[in-house]
């Protein structure tokens, strides 16, 4: 049997499995928006300010809510690179 597959299909799929991992990423970013009340370079002048008692959550939550961020742009980069992917390879 043979299965057919055309480079527009696998872009499509590349695509939305990008899709899907953006908008996790999306929606962890608006719960520590929701949590902190405030947008990430708010939340990180706050924690660099160093206001307070050193807050071990904070910082934990800081690391990751810019790891999540980061790798947000690079969905974002993926997503284009895919947009203009001109050879597909199946491997």
């Amino acid at each position: 049997m043979d299965i057919v597959v055309s480079k527009d299909e696998i872009k499509e799929y590349e695509k939305l499995k990008v899709i899907t991992e953006t908008t996790l990423t999306k929606e962890k970013l608006k719960l520590f928006e929701k949590k902190y009340q405030c947008t990430f370079k708010e939340f990180e002048k706050k924690i660099k300010g160093g206001e307070g008692q050193e807050n071990f959550e904070e910082w934990d939550d800081y690391i990751e809510w810019k790891a999540c961020g980061e790798s947000l742009r690079n969905l974002q980069q993926r997503s284009k690179a895919i947009d203009e992917a001109r050879n597909i390879k199946v491997a």
